[in-house]
């Protein structure tokens, strides 16, 4: 089926989705600040949301990959990104707010990722001709960096901390880019749920480094443990397995842009829940942050110029593997429907 042939329409509902859930991940923290050390919110979440994507690629008969996944060097480079992801975004959660941690990972999802797509694994490259494509993303950092900045909040950047912003789009981008490259030949239950449960174990061991330390493992109340569950159950089983259902069907760069709408999804709830709007100025970079995203999606549509077969598995990115065993495998511009 060609590129122009197929509804993009389940895929951007999935990603949307995703998107929605990776923006409630901040205010789930928010709830439980202060009276949860940051060493529980940062191990629990993943031990949990670990062992429910492990369970499901066992389900779907891929333990033994996971397995696999475990004693292979690559697999834990992953894992140290993950948990790199964890911690930037955890820190800049409690030091910037929702809505400008939501802007940084707009950075890593809707213009590393996309740019990393074409450079690691050659999908759509011809969309690097697009003007509307290669100005949404322009426009999308604009956007992200005027709210950053006009907004306010990142005066509370200073000294190391200044470090910690960077890591968040880097670790996000290069995290998921190589997920969906080694996804090409494994299940993508399989990949991402040995990195996210692999992920708890080296926080449950390091939790003494961590602010709260070993005690702060400890959940005396009932409402923590609800939060975390809940948190684990959004942003670190539902929403990457909606993400990466997304990036089988239409790839990963159309599914990656479509996480522009985190920063919208956060600024809603923030204004909802905690009664925080950015200063006027940096509320104008969320639509045109958006706006740059919306751009970038219509770009990134442009059907590729015609190819050999051979040449077309390098430019769309290759064939994913299926999660469910007996299904075909799926080539990145196909509707499984």
């Amino acid at each position: 089926m060609s590129e122009g042939h197929v509804s993009s329409t389940p895929s951007a509902l999935m990603a949307l989705t995703s998107a929605f859930l990776w923006a409630t991940y901040y205010f789930f923290v928010l709830a439980m600040t202060p009276g949860t050390a940051p060493s529980a919110v940062a191990t629990y979440p993943f031990l949990i949301g670990g062992t429910a994507y492990v369970a499901w690629a066992a389900y779907w008969g891929h333990g033994r990959v996971v397995l696999q996944l475990f004693r292979e060097g690559s697999a834990w480079v992953r894992v140290a990104l993950i948990c790199m992801m964890q911690l930037s975004v955890l820190a800049c959660t409690y030091l910037a707010g929702a809505v400008d941690t939501s802007l940084l990972t707009l950075l890593g999802d809707a213009a590393i990722t996309p740019l990393l797509a074409m450079i690691v694994l050659r999908e759509g490259r011809h969309r690097a001709r697009s003007p509307p494509f290669v100005g949404g993303l322009v426009l999308a950092g604009i956007g992200a960096t005027l709210t950053i900045v006009a907004g306010g909040t990142a005066v509370g950047f200073r000294g190391l901390s200044l470090a910690i912003a960077p890591l968040v789009p880097i670790s996000v981008g290069l995290f998921y880019i190589l997920s969906a490259k080694e996804g090409q030949r494994r299940p993508s239950s399989a990949l991402v749920g040995q990195s996210t449960l692999a992920g708890g174990i080296v926080f449950l061991l390091l939790a003494g480094l961590l602010p709260g330390g070993w005690h702060g493992l400890l959940l005396a109340t009932p409402l923590p443990v609800v939060l975390m569950f809940g948190l684990a159950a959004t942003s670190f089983f539902i929403a990457p397995a909606l993400y990466f259902r997304a990036v089988a069907r239409s790839g990963i760069v159309l599914a990656a842009v479509f996480q522009v709408m985190i920063p919208i999804f956060a600024l809603f709830l923030s204004a909802v829940l905690l009664h925080k709007i950015p200063a006027p100025l940096g509320l104008l970079g969320v639509p045109i942050a958006v706006f740059g995203g919306f751009l970038a999606y219509r770009g990134a549509q442009t059907p590729a110029p015609p190819t050999t077969p051979e040449a077309a598995l390098l430019t769309e990115g290759g064939t994913l593997a299926p999660d469910a065993p007996g299904d075909a495998p799926e080539t990145a511009p196909q509707d499984v429907n």
